[in-house]
């Protein structure tokens, strides 16, 4: 398969796009999921089910380009490719299994589901049949720097997930502040780690596609750490207030 450039800077462009328009439309209210679900639609789907379903097309469709590419002599580009499959099979077999949120929309899954399809070729296709780096590239400090942003902010998104799981006990439906790790800083830990995930993904392998994966992921979950943090002040009296709601000490 040789490289769609048009295709990738549509794509791309279109989660600029999708980004921008998602950060508009919520700027006052919540996307209709989770704790904000005022009237549950008739049709909604177990949580860990809903999960394993919409975050599997990430990791299957680059695992499919992978296995059905030739093989470059360039093996930083799988090594980067793997990176974005090893948080999607963290999210896929491992997260869906410990999550234990409320079930989800039926057209809330899909819709995730196709944007995780969509992105997962895209990434794929970009790395092994567009992007050009040369052998020096996989020694530099842009390829070191954003694989260690990339994997702090996976351990930060892991271990807050962990705290977030454990804070109920089983069949509890009742809301707790979390605490532990950077809970004690700002009110979306799990949100920030996802965050810093891609921007060092996107510095590593320094292309737009992953920029505009990055800057989607800020503009979809950042107002989502914000309205949690909104929500822990006027649920708990007792809620910390030197407690941020995305960046420590900041915002």
């Amino acid at each position: 398969m040789h490289c769609h450039q048009d295709l990738v800077s549509f794509l791309s462009c279109g989660l600029i796009l999708a980004g921008v328009w998602h950060l508009v439309y919520h700027r006052k209210s919540q996307s209709s999921y989770g704790r904000y679900m005022a009237c549950p639609p008739a049709r909604m789907v177990p949580a860990r089910l809903a999960w394993f379903l919409q975050e599997m097309p990430a990791f299957i469709i680059p695992l499919l380009l992978i296995l059905t590419t030739h093989k470059s002599t360039i093996m930083g580009k799988y090594l980067l490719l793997a990176t974005f499959c090893v948080h999607y099979f963290q999210r896929t077999f491992v997260y869906s299994l410990l999550m234990k949120g409320k079930p989800s929309p039926l057209s809330v899954m899909v819709t995730a589901g196709l944007f995780c399809s969509l992105n997962g070729f895209l990434q794929g296709h970009y790395l092994l049949h567009c992007a050009q780096f040369d052998d020096e590239w996989f020694t530099g400090y842009r390829f070191k720097i954003g694989l260690l942003l990339f994997y702090i902010g996976m351990a930060i998104n892991i271990h807050s997930d962990f705290i977030l799981c454990n804070l109920r006990k089983p069949k509890e439906v009742i809301y707790k502040i979390p605490t532990g790790g950077l809970f004690e800083y700002v009110s979306g830990a799990n949100y920030l780690g996802e965050i810093v995930e891609w921007f060092g993904y996107a510095v590593a392998t320094w292309s737009f596609p992953a920029l505009s994966f990055a800057l989607f992921t800020l503009c979809f979950i950042g107002p989502r750490a914000y309205y949690h943090h909104r929500f822990y002040l006027e649920k708990f009296k007792d809620y910390p207030k030197f407690r941020k709601a995305l960046v420590p000490f900041i915002f």
